[in-house]
């Protein structure tokens, strides 16, 4: 994910100088990747810091000091995973914009708590696009799980409702609910996305046990954005980074991250419904620059 960050590192760094002209292009390179200008300033006063403070003369350990600053970055506090109910339903809300693969995400989801011999419905919620609906039952139907669904246009509140008090009827474990993705400056659809926060927790009688935010890894400094707003109106508990298979510059997950401190919870590497994992920071961090 930062291969690419660390190949401008190394160019950087082969000049075997550390003076300003080195913090300035480390600067530039951190920003190419998508990093907040607040966040590569915070890095580079820690690497400043520490070349000062340890004596560090050698570029190779100024590289890794600059990996151990990225990576302390995705260290979280609490269990790592996703918060299952003591009492069924266990309901997670899926929030995004459109093309993050937030549909996909709930699939491996499915599929993930299926190999584990939970029961699974899914709650066709994103009722702003025939298409979406569609979309959700073709891989309800692959993961083997049944779908709520109602008519294009229609309340999408109405429908996770009706999932919820279906999964109750029929002790089904878990709820999986689609929304609308979401363009989070249009503020009518933020309100609506609000609305089915309050109705999941009239029908479940507690807050959705997590509103999962998915974020596409390529998505840049529009990622900060999309946090805050979702965050605002759906009280955001955990992050889902999808399509970290591809070229991601991702550093503006270290933005996301630094700012909102919600932890990330799952990651997705590939478009097969296995290919979705437990977020693990210590490993994760490993892999950044792999």
């Amino acid at each position: 994910m930062f291969k690419r960050l660390m190949q401008q590192v190394d160019r950087v760094l082969g000049r075997g100088v550390i003076d300003d002209r080195l913090y300035d292009e480390l600067e530039e390179a951190l920003l190419q990747s998508d990093t907040h200008i607040e966040t590569a300033t915070t890095i580079l006063d820690e690497l400043r810091r520490a070349v000062r403070e340890e004596k560090i003369t050698e570029p190779a350990a100024m590289k890794e000091r600059l990996k151990s600053a990225i990576a302390a970055r995705f260290r979280q506090e609490g269990p790592a995973g996703l918060t299952v109910a003591d009492e069924s339903p266990t309901v997670y809300l899926f929030v995004g914009v459109n093309g993050v693969g937030k549909t996909t995400t709930i699939a491996k989801v499915a599929h993930l708590l299926r190999r584990k011999g939970f029961s699974v419905l899914l709650a066709a919620g994103d009722t702003f696009r025939a298409a979406a609906i569609e979309q959700l039952e073709i891989w309800g139907e692959r993961a083997g799980v049944s779908v709520v669904r109602n008519q294009p246009g229609s309340d999408s509140a109405a429908v996770i409702y009706d999932a919820i008090q279906a999964a109750k009827a029929r002790g089904i474990e878990f709820v999986l609910a689609d929304t609308a993705g979401r363009q989070h400056s249009k503020g009518h659809l933020m309100a609506e996305l609000q609305k089915v926060a309050k109705v999941t927790e009239k029908g479940l009688g507690r807050k959705p046990d997590e509103v999962l935010l998915v974020l596409d890894a390529n998505t840049g400094q529009n990622a900060i954005r999309q946090a805050e707003e979702f965050t605002r109106s759906a009280g955001v508990t955990g992050l889902v980074l999808t399509k970290l298979d591809g070229t991601a510059r991702g550093g503006a997950l270290l933005g996301v991250y630094e700012r909102f401190r919600i932890p990330i919870k799952l990651i997705g590497v590939g478009e097969k419904m296995e290919d979705l994992r437990d977020f693990k920071p210590a490993e994760f961090a490993e892999s950044l620059f792999a």
